[in-house]
C-alpha cells in the first residue's frame, strides 16, 4: 500500500487544471503495479463520506395529471411515435411517500437525491401558474426525510420540462429559457432552501442537448437540425450559471448550501499506444464531459478539441458570458454507469477508441483536468432485465465494483471523492427503455395497487457497505504467517515429461502423466511399448537420484483427445465395458515396471469434466477402482505406495451468500461437478443424494445405478484426496444471461467484476473454501493440491500475475492447514514449462533457450521457507533433506543429451504403432 501511495503522490507533483492535464491519466494507470493495483482494496471511506441513493421525478412519481400538475415534455413524448409505455403511474411515489421513506431508512443512507417536477410546481412553467398542492408534496417529502435524519439532495431539472414552455418557446433551444429557469430556481430556493444543503441545477445536460434535441431518443424528441444540440447546450450552461450566481448572492449567506450541475461521462481507452490515440481519447471525453465541465470549472470556454472539429457549428461565449459561466460549481457532480451518455455514444464520438466502464480512471481524469475539485458521485449503478425480481446479483456486483473503484480513487489516487449515490432507490420508468430494464435497489411490483416495494439483494449489499463505511479488512483477508509441516510435499505438475531444470525449482515432488495410448497402442499389455517403458523407468529413477519423488498419473483426461489405445478409442471409448478391465491391466503393467520408483499414483486425472456423460463417468469410476484394488492387493505389500485419483475442483460460491436461494444452487453444482466422483469413492459408495434427487425431479434416468458389486468395488478406493484447482465462479438461481446459464442445473454462472481476470478469475480464497469442503465432507482425509496455476502471456518473463497468484493461493492453503485443520499434505504448482503447457509455465522458452521466470524464483523462496514464517521469528526446525547425489548431473546440467536420443527413438516407435493400429482399426470398421 505504501508503494502505491508514494506513486500516487508522485503523480500529483505536476500542475493540475491546465488544458489537457487529464492526458496523463492513461500513462499513469499503465505504470501502476500489476496485478497488485487490480487486487481488491479492503479499507474504509472517510468518516464524513456521503452515502446516498436517488430517483428522478418522472421515473417514479406518477400522478401525471393529479392535483393540478401540468404536462411535461415526457408526458407528451411517451404518447407519440412508436412509444409503448408511459410514466403516467411509474412507481406511484406521489401516493407512496411512506413506502419510499421506509426504504430510504432501511438502507441507512445519509442523503437522498430526488428531482422536482417543474410542471407539478409551475404547471405551465412560470411562477404565475404556481400549484400549492404540488409544492406541498415536496415540502412533505423533505420534512419526512428530516425526521429520519436524511439530507435532501435536490435536482431542479431532470429532463421533464413543462410542455407549455416547449410548445410556446421551443424549450431549451430558446435563450429566453435562461431567465425562466432562474425564476423557477428562485422560487425553489425560497421555498425549500432552508432545508436543502445540496442543489443540482440540471441533470446530464449532454443527454438533454444531444439526445433531446439531436438524436431524438429522449424528450422532446427533436432531430431536425444537427447544430441545434450545441445551441441547446449553450443555453443550458448559461441557465445553470445564472442560477448559481442567484444562489451565491442571495441564498448562500443564510442557507449555507452548495450548488452544482450533474455531468455524466463514459470512460475510453486508446486502441493503440501512440500519442495520437491518447489525444483521441481526450477529445472523446471533451465532446461529452468537457463540453460542459470545461466552461464551468476552468475558463468559460469550450474544449479546444471541440472548437477545432466543430468550428462555427459551436456557439461562442462573449467575454462577459465567459466570466458569468466560469467557476460556477461548488463541487463536481458526476454521473456514471448505465446512463445515456455511456450507452448512446455512437462511433463518431469514440473517435476510433474503445469505450469502457472505469469509474476510477474517470475520477482521476476529472481530478487532473479540472483542478482537483471535490467530486460527488451523484448517480452510479447498473441495471437488470425487466423480468428480474428481488434477486439481482449482477446489479449488486456492479455496485461493488463502482464503490470499490471510488475507494481506490480516494485511498490510492488521492482524489477528493466526497460521496456516492447508488441509482436508483426503486424501479421505475427507464426513459427510452421504458420498463424493459430495472435499476432500483427495491423491486416494485407494478401489478399491485400499492406498487409494493421489496428490497433486492443489491439493497442488502448496499446497506451492509454503508454500515461498515466501505470494506474493512477482516482477519480472513489478511495474509497468514506460519509454516507447513516438515514433511510437506512441494511439487510441480506438467502434462508430460519435461526434465529441464526441475531440481532448480526446489520441489521435492514432480507430477507428470503417462500416455496410455503410447505405452499400450493396441490396448493389449502383451504388446506394450517396452522402449517407452524403459524411458519412464529411467526417468523416474533419475528423479529419485535427484531427491525428487515422482508422482505419476496413468490417464490424463483432455477434451481434445481421449488418450485411449486406438482399438478402445474406436469402440465407444469408456462406454465399452471392456475398457475398465483394459485400464486395470495397463495399471498393473505400470505398477510392475515402475512401482519400484513410484510411490504415489494418480489413476485418473480430472475425469469429472462436464463433457463426460454419466455413463462414461460410471465406467471411469469402475476403472479407477479396479486399478486401486490391483495395487492394494498385488503391489502395496511390496512397494508401499499410495493410489488415488485427482478431481478438478474449482470453487463455486453463491452469488449472494445471504440468500438460501443461491446457497442451494452452489451446493448443487458442487454435487454435480465434484461429488459426482468423490461421493462414490470417499463417501457413501453412491452418487450424491442431492444429485439423484435433482435428476429425479427432472424425470431424468441418465444417472446409472450402482449394483451391489460396483458399490463394493468403488467405495473406499483411495489413499488421499487430490484436487486440481484454478479458479472460482459465482452461481445464482436467477437467470440473466442465456450464454452462461446451465438449464439442466438451473443455475446462472457469473463472476464478481472486482476480481482479477486472466482469463479466468483469480480468487485465492476459493482454494481455502474448496479444501474446507473436502474436510467437511470427508473428515480427516489427506489432501493434495495436485495442480494450481494461472494463465499469463508467455512473453511476460517477469510474470507478476503468476507471482501474485502463487503467493496468495499458497497462503490460502496455509490458512486451510493452520486455521481450519485441513489435513493438507502437499501443493503442486502448475506448470513447469510453457512449451507443453502454454501460458502456465514457470519456465519460458525463446527458440531453444529456457528462460527462468520471476514466479519460479518466488515459488522456490516459499518452498525454501516452507511457507510464510514470521519475519524475525525462530526458524522452523526440520531434519535436513538429503543433498543431490553426484550422479544427478545428467538431470541438473545436461537434461537432454542422453535422454533425447532415447525419447526420440521411443516416440518414433510409438507413433508408428499408433498409426498402424489406428489404420487397422478403421479398416476393421468397414
Amino acid at each position: 500500500m505504501s508503494a502505491l501511495l508514494a506513486l500516487a503522490l508522485l503523480a500529483f507533483t505536476s500542475a493540475a487544471g491546465s488544458p489537457n492535464a487529464g492526458l496523463k491519466t492513461w500513462g499513469r494507470f499503465s505504470k501502476l503495479p500489476y496485478p497488485g493495483d487490480k487486487a481488491f482494496l479492503y479499507d474504509t471511506f472517510p468518516k464524513d463520506f456521503i452515502w446516498a441513493v436517488g430517483t428522478a421525478a418522472y421515473q417514479v412519481e406518477g400522478a401525471f395529471e393529479k392535483d393540478g400538475k401540468g404536462l411535461s415534455i415526457w408526458d407528451t413524448f411517451t404518447r407519440g411515435g412508436n412509444r409503448m409505455a408511459t410514466g403516467d403511474v411509474g412507481s406511484d411515489s406521489y401516493h407512496n411517500i411512506h413506502a419510499d421513506i421506509r426504504a430510504i431508512r432501511q438502507l441507512g443512507v445519509s442523503h437522498y437525491r430526488f428531482s422536482l417536477s417543474w410542471s407539478r410546481i409551475f404547471p405551465n412553467g412560470s411562477r404565475g401558474s404556481h400549484n400549492e398542492i404540488g409544492t406541498n408534496y415536496y415540502r412533505n417529502l423533505i420534512r419526512k426525510l428530516k425526521e429520519i435524519r436524511v439530507q435532501p439532495v435536490v435536482t431542479l431539472y431532470h429532463w421533464d420540462l413543462p410542455e407549455h414552455l416547449q410548445q410556446t418557446l421551443g424549450g431549451w433551444a430558446n435563450p429566453e429559457m435562461v431567465a425562466i429557469f432562474r425564476d423557477y430556481a428562485d422560487f425553489c430556493f425560497q421555498t425549500f432552501g432552508d432545508d436543502v444543503k445540496f442543489w443540482i441545477t440540471i441533470d446530464n445536460p449532454f443527454v438533454v442537448a444531444r439526445h433531446g434535441y439531436g438524436t431524438g431518443v429522449v424528450a422532446p424528441g427533436i432531430k431536425s437540425d444537427p447544430d441545434l444540440p450545441f445551441r441547446v447546450g449553450h443555453n443550458l450552461l448559461k441557465a445553470h450559471a445564472a442560477v448559481w450566481h442567484l444562489y451565491d448572492r442571495h441564498y448562500r449567506p443564510r442557507q449555507w448550501g452548495k450548488l452544482s450541475i450533474a455531468l455524466s461521462s463514459h470512460w475510453i481507452n486508446p486502441s493503440h499506444t501512440r500519442l495520437e490515440s491518447l489525444r483521441e481519447c481526450q477529445c472523446s471525453l471533451d465532446h461529452v464531459l468537457g463540453w460542459f465541465a470545461r466552461p464551468l470549472f476552468i475558463d468559460g470556454e469550450y474544449p479546444a478539441c471541440m472548437k477545432e472539429r466543430l468550428g462555427s457549428r459551436l456557439p461562442s461565449f462573449s467575454r462577459e458570458e465567459r466570466e458569468q459561466v466560469r467557476q460556477t460549481a461548488d463541487f463536481f457532480a458526476l454521473s456514471h454507469g448505465a446512463v445515456l451518455s455511456f450507452q448512446l455514444i455512437n462511433d463518431s464520438l469514440k473517435f476510433g477508441q474503445h469505450e469502457d466502464l472505469d469509474l476510477r480512471k474517470l475520477l482521476y481524469w476529472v481530478n487532473a483536468e479540472y483542478n482537483k475539485p471535490p467530486i460527488f458521485v451523484v448517480q452510479s449503478g447498473w441495471y437488470v432485465l425487466g423480468n428480474t425480481k428481488t434477486e439481482d446479483p449482477k446489479h449488486m456486483y456492479y455496485l461493488k465494483r463502482f464503490i470499490a473503484e471510488a475507494l481506490k480513487s480516494i485511498v490510492i489516487d488521492g482524489v477528493k471523492v466526497i460521496g456516492y449515490t447508488a441509482w436508483s432507490l426503486i424501479d421505475g420508468f427507464e426513459w427510452h427503455r421504458e420498463y424493459g430494464i430495472r435499476r432500483g435497489l427495491y423491486y416494485v411490483d407494478f401489478n399491485t395497487p400499492d406498487m409494493k416495494r421489496e428490497p433486492k439483494t443489491s439493497a442488502t449489499f448496499y446497506r451492509n457497505v454503508i454500515q461498515k463505511n466501505g470494506f474493512p479488512e477482516l482477519p480472513e483477508n489478511s495474509p497468514a504467517h506460519g509454516t507447513f509441516p516438515c514433511h510437506f510435499v512441494w511439487g510441480v505438475s506438467a502434462n508430460s515429461i519435461q526434465v529441464e531444470e526441475i531440481q532448480k525449482i526446489g520441489v521435492n515432488h514432480f507430477h507428470f502423466s503417462l500416455n496410455w495410448s503410447a505405452l499400450v497402442p493396441t490396448g493389449d499389455v502383451a504388446h506394450a511399448n517396452t522402449t517407452l517403458l524403459r524411458y519412464y523407468s529411467c526417468f523416474t529413477r533419475q528423479l529419485l537420484q535427484a531427491n525428487i519423488t515422482p508422482v505419476v498419473t496413468l490417464w490424463h483426461h483432455t477434451r481434445q483427445r481421449s488418450s485411449l489405445p486406438a482399438l478402445l478409442d474406436n469402440a465407444n471409448r469408456w462406454l465399452n465395458r471392456d475398457t475398465p478391465e483394459a485400464f486395470a491391466d495397463y495399471a498393473r503393467l505400470c505398477y510392475r515396471e515402475l512401482g519400484e520408483y513410484v510411490k504415489m499414483w494418480i489413476t485418473l486425472n480430472e475425469p469429472n469434466d462436464e463433457m463426460v456423460s454419466y455413463q462414461e463417468g460410471h465406467q471411469m469410476l469402475r476403472a479407477h477402482a479396479m486399478a486401486w484394488h490391483a495395487y492394494d492387493r498385488d503391489f502395496r505389500p511390496s512397494q508401499g505406495g499410495q493410489v488415488s485419483l485427482a478431481l478438478h475442483m474449482d470453487w463455486v460460491e453463491p452469488a449472494f451468500s445471504f440468500s438460501r436461494e443461491d446457497v442451494e444452487p452452489a451446493k448443487r453444482v458442487l454435487d454435480f461437478r465434484v461429488g459426482w466422483f468423490a461421493e462414490p469413492i470417499f463417501g457413501t459408495g453412491d452418487y450424491p443424494l442431492g444429485m439423484r434427487s435433482w435428476l429425479r425431479q427432472l424425470n431424468s434416468l441418465d444417472l446409472p445405478v450402482f449394483n451391489e458389486d460396483d458399490h463394493h468395488l468403488v467405495k473406499g478406493t483411495y489413499d488421499f484426496f487430490a484436487i486440481s484447482h484454478f479458479s472460482t465462479k459465482l452461481v445464482t438461481h436467477a437467470k440473466e444471461d442465456s450464454y452462461t446459464y446451465t438449464a439442466k442445473l438451473e443455475v446462472q454462472h457469473m463472476i464478481d467484476t472486482t476480481w482479477i481476470m486472466s482469463p479466468r478469475p483469480v480468487v485465492p480464497w476459493g482454494l481455502r473454501k474448496a479444501l474446507n469442503w473436502v474436510r467437511e465432507r470427508y473428515c480427516d482425509v489427506p489432501v493434495y493440491v495436485m495442480a494450481n496455476g494461472v494463465q499469463e502471456d508467455p512473453a511476460r518473463f517477469k510474470d507478476s500475475l503468476r507471482v501474485y497468484y502463487l503467493y496468495n493461493y499458497i497462503n490460502e492453503a496455509l490458512k486451510a492447514y493452520t486455521l481450519d485443520g485441513v489435513n493438507l499434505k502437499g501443493y503442486f504448482a502448475y506448470a513447469l514449462n510453457d512449451q507443453r503447457d502454454p501460458e502456465f509455465g514457470l519456465y519460458g522458452q525463446v527458440q531453444q533457450e529456457v528462460i527462468v521466470k520471476a514466479s519460479l524464483s518466488n515459488y522456490r523462496n516459499i518452498i525454501r521457507h516452507n511457507g510464510f514464517p514470521i519475519l524475525g521469528g525462530a526458524p522452523q526446525q526440520c531434519p535436513s533433506r538429503p543433498q543431490p547425489c553426484s550422479g544427478c548431473q545428467l538431470l541438473v546440467r545436461k537434461p537432454v543429451v542422453g535422454f533425447l536420443t532415447l525419447v526420440g527413438s521411443g516416440v518414433l516407435i510409438t507413433l508408428g504403432l499408433v498409426i498402424y493400429y489406428t489404420a487397422r482399426g478403421h479398416k476393421e470398421c468397414y
